[in-house]
């Protein structure tokens, strides 16, 4: 799973915010801002990542079991692919 082509992460006034370049502003609407783990997250699937990979990198960046870390990832990823900002 990768970010699709046409959208970049940037620190806003502190903040981590979605946004869409090019053509991908036509069929995005609305914002994204993310937390640091949203953050760290998206950093990985800019490389491409599994979701277990995702969880994995979650439980070794911060104290959280795998169960609730493949949760959460799943849970990040379904905003995403709501969003229009991710790829298979």
């Amino acid at each position: 799973m990768r970010i699709k082509e046409g959208f970049i992460l940037k620190n806003i006034a502190g903040s981590w915010v979605v946004l869409p370049t090019a053509a991908a502003t036509l069929d995005f609407s609305g914002m994204l801002t993310l937390n640091e783990s949203g953050r760290f997250l998206w950093d990985a699937l800019e490389k491409g990542a599994t979701c277990d990979t995702l969880a994995q990198a979650l439980t070794q960046e911060y104290a959280v079991d795998f169960e609730t870390a493949l949760s959460d990832v799943n849970e990040f990823i379904l905003t995403l692919k709501k969003a229009g900002c991710v790829e298979d």
